[in-house]
């Protein structure tokens, strides 16, 4: 592949962007997030930059997430934030316009995979494929996606749970719900502001969730404390909080998640649920790293569930697999321009 041939791989997440070069790993990882001067609407940092400005700006700077729920929210932002990743993974090689793998959410309508297209066309790529997000996260995972044998991929991001059946490369019954890490975060905040009287940040939910969090109750809990603002008396303050305090904040949201991953499974053919019996689920995204749920999973479906190897990365590694072997993949591929 000459340096002219430039491929990039982009997981264009809810709550992160992964940037994947073939041959050399995922290069970028950062959060999906432009500060925007409110006057101006001048971007003013972009990713680990902006992401630190969350919950800290000033009334001229809005901390934004273009991505809400898996899809593009704000169009114009997105493309800026698209290009500003494009151009830092090229770096010197910015002259030469890449061809582009991104990933999309199952739940992707045709409208809202020609908006992505769009973007990374006007962020500088020279070709722009879509894949739905199922499919690269098992490729990513090592799964045989081409046999014709049922696979079954879990994949929980920041805005989405995408839960799919697949065979012979295609995806044969999926679900997607927008309920995801970002509301697992949610529904932590509001727990401490109702049982605790404390009103804390999202950025202060997500540490509690991997410090402490579990999606089951479990016997030997973990602590952290935590600094928030008193609702009563508006000034800082210090509380504890233990895993079965957020087991039971999040137990909503996972309930929810459980019924889709149900359904796919019910609106599987008997014979690919036969196969998924024996293979188990594999489960990837950021929100896999939930300590126990694998077993909730398996408690909710009677079906072995395991966590894919470098779960965050699956989606990125299987956008870089596809790119080295497009015309494998471009089957898979639903939309070209």
């Amino acid at each position: 592949m000459g340096m002219f041939n430039k491929k990039l791989g982009v997981d264009l997440g809810t709550a992160n962007t992964l940037v994947y070069f073939p041959g050399k790993g995922v290069i970028l990882n950062e959060p999906s997030v432009v500060a925007i001067a409110t006057g101006t609407r001048e971007v003013l940092a972009v990713g680990d930059e902006a992401k630190i400005m969350i919950g800290r700006t000033p009334e001229n700077i809005i901390a934004h997430r273009p991505m809400k729920d898996g899809v593009i929210a704000d169009y114009r932002v997105t493309e800026a934030m698209l290009r500003y990743f494009i151009n830092k993974s090229l770096g010197n090689w910015r002259l030469f316009k890449p061809e582009i793998m991104i990933s999309a959410p199952a739940g992707v309508t045709s409208t809202e995979r020609r908006a992505v297209v769009e973007a990374a066309l006007r962020a500088g790529a020279k070709q722009a494929y879509v894949i739905k997000e199922p499919i690269l996260a098992a490729i990513g995972a090592g799964l045989h996606i081409y046999e014709a044998h049922g696979s079954m991929v879990v994949d929980i991001g920041g805005g989405t749970t995408d839960s799919a059946v697949i065979s012979l490369g295609g995806i044969v019954s999926a679900t997607s719900v927008k309920v995801a890490g970002t509301k697992i975060d949610a529904a932590i905040a509001n727990y401490i502001k109702d049982e605790l009287n404390l009103a804390i940040g999202d950025r202060t939910a997500e540490e509690i969730k991997i410090a402490v969090g579990s999606a089951i109750p479990v016997k030997e809990e973990m602590v952290i404390e935590i600094k928030g603002r008193d609702l009563l008396s508006g000034l800082p303050r210090i509380a504890e909080i233990k895993t079965n305090q957020v087991a039971a904040a999040i137990k909503g949201c996972l309930d929810e998640m459980m019924r889709s991953i149900k359904s796919t499974l019910q609106n599987a053919p008997p014979e690919l649920a036969a196969d998924i019996m024996g293979e188990g689920i594999v489960m990837t995204g950021g929100g896999s790293l939930l300590r126990n749920i694998d077993e909730l999973v398996y408690r909710s479906t009677g079906v072995p569930a395991r966590i894919a190897e470098d779960a965050l990365l699956c989606v990125a590694k299987g956008t870089g697999t596809a790119l080295e072997h497009l015309d494998t993949y471009k089957k898979s591929i639903l939309v070209k321009r």
